[in-house]
């Protein structure tokens, strides 16, 4: 196989790994889902093709959650859900993502909405423990 090979086929590893996880991974998740696969994975080329996904609008980035940014594979209009506690990413499928903007502020090219807050598993906890 030639070097280019080896290449497209970690790229390809990479963009499967985020498109079949809902987990809205960081990429050090994805490295170490694919590493045991792919021995000579570097977590610096996890982080190049993300760099080059974002950049040809394959995945999105949902920015930093605590201090770490994290991804999502689907690229189509939806809400998300951060949780303050455990830090997890859920997506709100049934939430319409605004598809509307006064034009004379210029044109949207992208919208992205995300709810902050406590999560039910973590709401759950905390009314245990008390």
């Amino acid at each position: 196989m030639t070097p280019t090979g080896k290449r497209f086929r970690k790229r390809d590893a990479i963009l499967t790994c985020l498109r079949q996880t809902k987990e809205h991974p960081s990429a050090d998740w994805i490295y170490r889902q694919l590493k045991p696969q792919i021995p000579d994975l570097s977590l610096g080329t996890v982080y190049r093709n993300l760099t080059l996904f974002k950049e040809q609008g394959l995945v999105r980035s949902l920015g930093t959650v605590d201090g770490v940014e994290r991804f999502d594979g689907c690229t189509d209009p939806h809400v998300h859900f951060i949780c303050n506690r455990c830090n997890g990413v859920q997506d709100l499928e049934d939430h319409p993502v605004p598809t509307l903007l006064d034009t004379t502020i210029g044109q949207a090219e992208a919208c992205q909405l995300i709810f902050t807050g406590c999560c039910r598993a973590c709401m759950d906890k905390e009314e245990k423990a008390v």
